[in-house]
């Protein structure tokens, strides 16, 4: 019988470990999560154990009143328990995300086609050739190669045919790639053009990162919608639920902030504070989400409108995310994508 079989029901006795939250309850391999209660602290010179599920967890710090404790390897959603001087806590659910394709390196948020098929790129270093840019992961979680020929993909959004867009950050241009691959050159010219998103009309926004946000009509003509910092990797997009555009762009600071553009490009920040803010998107009832470290802690931080930050999922080195079917997410870090169930419903990235 394994350990979490055994724990289910021998709460905290004679004055043992009691657990009363944790936060955040969502987390991947490797994220932080503090459990808060009382008698979490063993006979001195000893720490308390962690178990998630039948796998125990890293302490990071250990107090009598809270423990941090680091998701194990291995670990699934289940019950997390502390405990110390030989009882056991109570458990709580923590949720964990699930790896679904590894060996990648994606720089910004992953994307979904209509049929729910996930995309995801090997970005790579500047200038760096790889055998394939982009990675197509079916709904069935099989990942094949899906282009070839681009040098340093990096941002990745759909039209509402169904038409892929990427932009190269090597070669300050978008593609546009049809289904079956073809890819044709869609702009150019636009410096060290990372992140990329669609408004309700179809315009589409390119963030070049040395301090530019470009806006292409369907008609293909360009022009400078606003002007911004310059970020030292990357920017960027995502629209709204009321039509301004959303920008983060991480420069050398650790208080970095999220810019709200309106239709006319007058810029004002939405949010400051953040630590290398980078990919986001929003839910059906306009709360933000971006990947970024919050009071030094790494994750997903959930921004709601009236601009109030809480730490939603434990995680490093997390690079973007994306709402997916069934009220999940795919998150993406900068060497895998992972899927996590979360009763959240996103906002679709081209309304009809």
């Amino acid at each position: 019988m394994g350990f979490s079989d055994r724990i289910l029901g021998k709460k905290n006795v004679n004055g043992g470990p009691h657990i009363e939250s944790v936060a955040p309850l969502l987390a991947l391999t490797g994220g932080e999560v503090r459990i808060a209660g009382s008698g979490l602290r063993p006979q001195p010179w000893q720490r308390p154990r962690v178990q998630f599920g039948d796998v125990e967890g890293g302490i990071v710090v250990s107090s009598d009143s809270f423990v941090i404790a680091r998701v194990p390897a291995g670990a699934t959603s289940g019950p997390v328990v502390v405990a110390a001087d030989g009882h056991i806590s109570n458990a709580q659910t923590v949720k964990v995300a699930v790896p679904i394709a590894e060996s990648l390196h994606p720089v910004t948020n992953p994307a979904l086609d209509a049929q729910g098929n996930i995309y995801a790129t090997f970005s790579g270093a500047r200038g760096q050739k790889i055998p394939v840019a982009i990675f197509k992961i079916d709904t069935n979680y099989t990942m094949k190669p899906f282009i070839a020929e681009m040098m340093n993909a990096t941002a990745i959004a759909f039209d509402r045919e169904g038409l892929m867009y990427v932009s190269s950050r090597h070669d300050g241009t978008v593609y546009r790639v049809a289904p079956n691959g073809t890819m044709t050159t869609y702009a150019g010219g636009m410096g060290i053009a990372t992140g990329i998103a669609f408004d309700r009309n179809e315009n589409l926004y390119v963030g070049d990162r040395s301090g530019t946000i470009y806006k292409i009509g369907r008609d293909q003509q360009m022009f400078v919608f606003a002007t911004l910092e310059p970020s030292v990797s990357a920017y960027h997009l995502a629209f709204g639920p009321q039509g301004d555009l959303f920008v983060t762009g991480p420069t050398t600071s650790s208080f970095d902030a999220i810019y709200q553009i309106d239709p006319n490009g007058t810029v004002r920040k939405f949010y400051r504070g953040l630590g290398r803010p980078q990919g986001l998107a929003f839910d059906v009832n306009g709360n933000l989400y971006v990947a970024a470290s919050l009071a030094g802690k790494r994750g997903i931080v959930k921004i709601a409108p009236d601009a109030k930050a809480s730490l939603e999922v434990a995680g490093q080195g997390l690079v973007g995310l994306a709402f997916a079917p069934g009220r999940s997410v795919i998150l993406a870090t900068n060497d895998a994508v992972h899927h996590l169930a979360w009763n959240i419903a996103g906002l679709p990235l081209l309304p009809e």
